[in-house]
């Protein structure tokens, strides 16, 4: 716990373990034997709803965040939620419940409560627009075998987790890797937190964050002037480069398909636009077979590849996974279970949503892979043809 006295008020900071039954019991100690005029938490409104409703996956709008193309961000929240919610079952306490607790403590006393974390989806979209394409898929596939590993703690292994925060100590390791993910999900939120925490009405406030925030915090609660929140909230359209070799790579293919069409007649350019369709098509058709998505999400898959190909305003798996969503909609009991079924290989094929994030990443890996291959035959046949 640390105090700060700033501008004649009092901060008082409570660093906790987000899987640690203990932080949980001093928060609720802090909260009852402080008296302040209200309790900041480590939420936003959608992680507040997350913790205080288990069933929360069952109001899931899966279609709307297709539309917004936000599949990505969703894979990357359940993986980390995944994880955390593994290290708990091992702890025997439920990720976030300090952060819970605190809420109901001050509700309790009648002590104003303040969500003061920044969107959860601004964080995920800002940490993912950091990283390359190779980063992302190194990222997702890191996490993803953490899942699996099943390994058994100790005593002192699970004394130690008691007394971390294990997420702050998770995307640590991960900063050195991925430090732009260490930015956005420490370095901008502690700006954030402090800010938010800042504004919050009262002269003697309890805040309650994980561990790895509190130096942070602390630091910019000492810091002269507001922080511009305006900045931390915008979210990443991303980066001119990306969307010049977006339309670049589109370009270079329709310009080497006219151009071997003008060289060695309209047969060879048929062949290679065939070969274009083909290399697309059949490794995205069986990214979806393999997904298990609906023979529709198959042969979608297989049509709309080679055209997406040629357009960065939509990729293909947006498509193919909306189309097994509206097939193959996900049961309550598999949105209730999600988190589960992430823990074992099988499960991602049993449960109808994690389905459809495969049929989503498998399809735009199919496509990734025909395109490149496509590409560079297409590019070797107009040089051979000269």
């Amino acid at each position: 716990m640390h105090t700060a006295l700033v501008d004649g008020r009092e901060f008082v900071l409570v660093g906790t373990a987000h899987v640690s039954q203990e932080s949980a019991d001093l928060v609720r100690q802090v909260i009852d034997e402080a008296e302040c005029d209200g309790v900041c938490i480590e939420l936003d409104e959608a992680r507040y709803e997350a913790l205080s409703r288990p069933q929360r996956f069952e109001a899931l709008d899966l279609r709307e965040i297709i539309r917004n193309r936000q599949l990505a961000t969703l894979a990357l929240n359940l993986v980390m939620a995944a994880y955390q919610r593994s290290l708990g079952v091992q702890l025997g306490v439920r990720p976030g419940t300090e952060l819970l607790e605190g809420a109901r403590a001050a509700e309790e006393r009648g002590i104003p409560v303040h969500l003061c974390d920044r969107e959860v989806g601004i964080t995920l979209r800002r940490a993912w627009s950091e990283l390359s394409l190779w980063k992302k898929l190194l990222l997702l596939s890191t996490l993803l075998a953490s899942l699996f590993e099943k390994q058994e703690l100790s005593e002192e292994d699970l004394r130690e987790l008691r007394r971390a925060d294990v997420l702050s100590n998770l995307l640590n390791e991960m900063g050195e890797a991925f430090p732009g993910i260490k930015r956005v999900l420490i370095d901008e939120r502690d700006a954030y937190l402090a800010e938010k925490i800042r504004r919050s009405p009262g002269n003697r406030l309890v805040a309650v964050v994980g561990a790895g925030h509190v130096q942070g915090i602390l630091a910019w609660l000492e810091r002269p002037g507001p922080v511009d929140l305006d900045p931390l909230c915008e979210t990443p359209s991303g980066s001119k480069a990306a969307k010049w070799v977006g339309w670049a790579v589109p370009a270079v293919i329709l310009g080497a398909l006219f151009a071997i069409g003008m060289r060695q007649g309209m047969g060879a350019a048929a062949d290679n636009a065939l070969y274009w369709v083909l290399a697309n098509g059949v490794p995205a058709a069986i990214g979806a077979v393999v997904a298990l998505g609906h023979p529709l999400t198959v042969l979608l898959a297989f049509v709309s590849a080679p055209l997406t190909s040629l357009t960065p305003v939509i990729g293909v798996g947006y498509l193919t996974g909306f189309l097994q969503a509206w097939l193959r909609p996900p049961l309550v009991r598999e949105l209730s279970s999600v988190l589960d079924d992430m823990g074992s290989a099988a499960g991602f094929w049993k449960n109808r949503l994690l389905r459809i994030l495969l049929v989503f990443a498998l399809t735009t890996v199919g496509s990734l892979l025909g395109t490149v291959f496509g590409g560079a035959e297409i590019l070797r046949n107009l040089a051979v043809g000269r």
